[in-house]
């Protein structure tokens, strides 16, 4: 096999790889969507059991834990759809992290599964954030909108 020939099959390899990457981050932000999402759904199942783990179990810093129980619940009900729809993904992805990272650490009972579920999560977030949403998402939609009507406009010059 020539080198050429190689070149040639490492191009359509990675071409092939291109194709499944918008599928590669939507499913990235599906899966963390649905995970803060059920875990939001859960809190509002029960409130008086969520006060009770926010004044009791967590520690969160800086609130008063019935306003941590609100804001915590709010993140995790509000950011998902927003998330799994690529829309504002990157700011999202950013307060997704961050509560992520709250939870990890003002839970002092947490397990090392939980720590490594919490560390997966925000490592999804992250590449979410650094990579963007892929073309599967609205931000990726109304940008090319955007682009478009970027272009008319300069060529109307």
């Amino acid at each position: 096999m020539k080198l050429t020939d190689l070149a040639t099959l490492a191009f359509k390899g990675v071409k092939a790889i291109e194709f499944f990457t918008p599928v590669f981050d939507l499913a990235i932000r599906l899966y963390v969507a649905k995970v803060f999402f059920m875990s939001g759904l859960t809190k509002i199942q029960s409130w008086d059991s969520t006060l009770a783990l926010f004044e009791n179990e967590y520690a969160v810093p800086l609130l008063p834990p019935g306003l941590a129980a609100y804001m915590g619940t709010a993140a995790e009900l509000c950011l998902p759809p927003l998330l799994a729809l690529g829309l504002g993904s990157r700011a999202v992805a950013l307060a997704a992290f961050v509560f992520n990272l709250v939870a990890a650490t003002s839970y002092p009972d947490i397990s090392e599964a939980g720590i490594k579920d919490h560390i997966l999560w925000g490592t999804l977030l992250a590449v979410t954030f650094f990579h963007g949403p892929g073309g599967l998402s609205l931000d990726h939609l109304i940008e090319r909108r955007f682009r478009q009507n970027r272009s008319r406009r300069m060529g109307e010059r």
